[in-house]
């Protein structure tokens, strides 16, 4: 049983490692803070001077702001909802002896190590192009007119580019928990009469529940603030047709050069994804006590 002395120096070995840690977040995020309060243009150096909270209301009354927080919610939705259905498919695809079953499994997951940028790229140029892409070639050979995807359909490109991404990641999470189902039910269930579909939606989904609030809530924080995708294909257009709050940020820090509208909108951003992330915390908590 631990000592007092014991537990005084555990926090004292561990306090340099969590005064790191609060230090490598803390001081970033100040200086987000300290520059939202600026009027502050990389063009002028020099004529900072303060503007309190102007920043927080042109960058909330900017028209592109309401754009890119539903092209955020548009996209983490539409991301979840592929990835959830098709993590489950595969799941249970995988969960099936099959020859070479380490091989595939390999496989499916191998692009969750892929870069973001590096995936974009690829689906940008072999497989969307609308002259030389592999889908182009494909409607050619049906006889039918190539589609540009970016162009003409922005948002539902970058939803199958980020899905692509994180469908292994599901996956896996969702094949780890099926794979601890006990088969002894299942064999009750279908020695009973009970259909394979039936079998899926009262024994398996049920138990996939909590494996798919935690996908559900590892994807959303990361899913808030897809960037590199967007600006590797369409850089936010066309318009602000794939404009989200990451990238809106972006776009008013660095291409617009104002420091002091971007770290506000950098604060907005953080906020609205801690009350996500809470609620979702929350939601986690009550299906895993239930």
């Amino acid at each position: 049983m631990a000592t007092k002395a014991s537990r005084s120096a555990a926090r004292l070995m561990i306090s340099p490692a969590v005064i790191l840690l609060l230090a490598w977040m803390i001081v970033p995020l100040s200086l987000t803070l300290y520059f939202s309060t600026l009027r502050y243009n990389l063009l002028m150096p020099g004529m900072e001077e303060w503007a309190g909270f102007s920043n927080y209301y042109y960058f909330l009354t900017d028209p592109a702001f309401f754009d890119a927080l539903r092209n955020t919610l548009v996209l983490v939705g539409g991301v979840l909802a592929i990835t959830i259905v098709g993590g489950v498919l595969l799941a249970i695809l995988l969960d099936q002896p099959m020859w070479g079953q380490g091989v595939v499994r390999v496989l499916v997951i191998a692009p969750f190590f892929v870069m973001p940028t590096v995936s974009a790229l690829v689906w940008k140029n072999m497989f969307m192009n609308p002259v030389s892409g592999l889908f182009a070639s494909l409607f050619k050979t049906l006889g039918l007119q190539p589609f540009d995807f970016l162009a003409h359909a922005p948002m539902f490109s970058i939803i199958l580019i980020v899905s692509w991404q994180w469908l292994p990641f599901a996956t896996l999470i969702l094949l780890t928990a099926m794979q601890s189902l006990d088969s002894e039910q299942l064999e009750a269930a279908e020695m009973d009469g009970a259909p394979p579909l039936k079998r899926f939606w009262f024994i398996t989904l049920p138990h996939l529940a909590r494996a798919i609030t935690v996908v559900i809530l590892i994807q959303t924080i990361f899913l808030l603030s897809v960037f590199a995708e967007i600006l590797v294909t369409t850089n936010g257009g066309p318009g602000t047709a794939t404009t989200n709050l990451t990238y809106l940020v972006y776009a008013q820090s660095l291409l617009q050069f104002d420091v002091g509208g971007g770290s506000a909108g950098g604060v907005v951003a953080i906020v609205l994804a801690n009350i996500v992330a809470i609620f979702l915390m929350r939601m986690i908590g009550k299906n895993l006590d239930a």
